[in-house]
């Protein structure tokens, strides 16, 4: 699975659960685009996370035992040059880029 599209699905059902408006299973994993033992896949790897998530049958929704929240975010940008030198010093950088003057980083 590629990692945005498991972000995004991550944060759909965390939303969802939270709203406890997933309906039955089936329902549920047909608003994820995924199969329904895909969507167990990702309950149990969830749980076994520490997150609080059942199923009530009466209710037809998946929900939160206790109050939970899920933050997924993702950021992609360019480094600007004090942040770029700084993780350079760190020795965070693990790349070599030749047309990058990386010598002008150093202290």
């Amino acid at each position: 699975m590629k990692v945005f599209e498991y972000l995004d699905r991550i944060s759909m059902m965390h939303k969802l659960v939270s709203r406890q408006k997933t309906g039955t299973p089936e329902e549920f994993a047909k608003q994820l685009g995924v199969s329904r033992t895909s969507l167990y896949e990702l309950i149990d790897e969830l749980r076994l996370r520490g997150v609080p998530i059942a199923y009530s049958k009466s209710a037809k929704t998946f929900f939160y035992r206790q109050p939970y929240d899920i933050d997924v975010t993702c950021s992609l940008r360019p480094l600007t040059y004090p942040e770029l030198k700084e993780k350079w010093r760190r020795g965070k950088i693990s790349f070599q880029n030749p047309f990058f003057p990386y010598a002008a980083l150093r202290p």
